[in-house]
C-alpha cells in the first residue's frame, strides 16, 4: 500500500467530518458546537466535535480519530486472529445524532480504515462502515427513502451488495437480550478489501456521502412535527436501547475502550438524557406499538 493511498482516506475522513457538520448547522441554526482536537500518547490524535443545544438536535458527535498502537485489541482481531498483538493504525469517523423531536429519527454512521501487518512485515488493510437509522415513530416514506438511497449506495459496486450488507446490519443492531431490533436497520460491512484498494476505498466513500443524502431530507421533513410530553416519554424510553446496544454490544465502543482510547470521544455517541421504565408495554393500536411490530423487524423496504 502506497503512503498516498493512506492520505487519501485521512483526507477523505477529515472532510466528511466537516460535510456532517455543515448539515447540522444549516438544518438547526440555533445548535452550538465545542471541538476538541486531542493527541493520542500512545500515537495519534483525532479532532472531536459536539453539536448540543439546538432546537431540533439535542446532541450530536462526530468525531475524527487517527491512532497508531503496538497490539491490535481483540475486538479488532477477533475475525482476523492471525493479526492479534500485531501493530496497526487505525482511522474513522463516527457520527451519532439525537434529535430533540421524537418525529426526527436518531441516525448513526461510521467509515472506518485498519491497516496492520503479518509477522513477515506484509501489510494488511481493510475498511468497514455504513448507516442505520433509529425511528420512533416510524413513517413508510421515510424508511423506504433510507433504504433506497442505500441500495443506491451499493448497486455500482455489485447488486448483491445491498441485501448482504442490509442483512449484515439487521443481525448487528438486534438486542438479544431484548429480542428487538435497535432500529430499521440501513448498511453495515467490516473486512472489506475485496477487489483491491481503489474500489473499497470508492465504495466507503459513497457510504460517506450516501449517508448525508438518505438523513438531511428526513430531518427537514420532521423537524417541526408538533409533539407532548407522550412523545418525548416514549423516545427517552427508546433511547435506553441505545444505549444497552452500545456499552453491551457495539464493537466500535469496545475497540476503543479497548485500544485506551479517549473515554469522552467514545462515549459521546450516548444520548444527554434516557430513561427506563420497568416492563413497560406499548397501547395496542398505538403509534409506540406500530413501531414495535410494522418497523423495527426486518422488512424489504426497498420494495415498498
Amino acid at each position: 500500500m502506497l503512503e498516498s493511498d493512506k492520505n487519501s482516506v485521512l483526507q477523505y475522513f477529515s472532510s466528511l467530518q466537516d460535510s456532517v457538520g455543515k448539515l447540522l448547522n444549516f438544518e438547526d441554526c440555533e445548535i452550538q458546537v465545542k471541538e476538541d482536537k486531542w493527541d493520542r500518547p500512545r500515537g495519534g490524535g483525532g479532532r472531536s466535535r459536539v453539536y448540543e443545544k439546538g432546537k431540533y438536535i439535542e446532541r450530536a458527535g462526530v468525531n475524527f480519530s487517527y491512532v497508531k498502537g503496538k497490539a491490535l485489541p481483540a475486538s479488532a482481531s477477533a475475525r482476523r486472529p492471525e493479526l492479534a498483538g500485531s501493530p496497526y493504525e487505525a482511522m474513522g469517523v463516527s457520527v451519532i445524532i439525537h434529535p430533540k423531536n421524537p418525529y426526527i429519527p436518531t441516525s448513526h454512521a461510521n467509515v472506518r480504515f485498519f491497516l496492520s501487518s503479518k509477522e513477515d512485515g506484509s501489510p494488511v488493510w481493510w475498511f468497514g462502515g455504513g448507516f442505520d437509522l433509529t425511528p420512533y415513530y416510524g413513517f413508510e416514506e421515510d424508511a423506504v427513502h433510507w433504504h433506497r438511497t442505500a441500495k443506491a449506495v451499493c448497486d455500482p459496486f455489485g447488486t448483491e451488495l445491498y441485501r448482504k450488507y442490509k442483512k449484515w446490519c439487521d443481525d448487528y443492531f438486534y438486542l438479544n437480550h431484548r429480542k428487538e431490533a435497535r432500529g430499521i436497520g440501513g448498511l453495515f460491512f467490516d473486512d472489506l478489501n475485496e477487489g483491491g484498494f481503489r474500489r473499497c476505498f470508492d465504495l466507503i466513500r459513497s457510504v460517506g456521502d450516501g449517508y448525508l443524502t438518505a438523513y438531511q431530507p428526513i430531518l427537514a421533513k420532521r423537524k417541526n412535527e408538533p409533539f407532548g410530553e407522550r412523545e418525548r416519554a416514549f423516545q427517552l424510553y427508546r433511547r435506553g436501547r441505545y444505549v444497552e446496544f452500545n456499552l453491551v454490544y457495539d464493537r466500535g465502543t469496545l475497540f476503543g475502550l479497548q485500544s485506551g482510547g479517549r473515554t469522552e470521544s467514545i462515549l459521546v455517541s450516548m444520548p444527554p438524557v434516557v430513561n427506563w421504565e420497568y416492563d413497560w408495554k406499548p397501547e395496542p393500536g398505538s403509534k409506540e406499538e406500530e413501531l414495535y411490530k410494522k418497523f423495527l423487524p426486518p422488512t424489504k423496504w426497498v420494495d415498498y
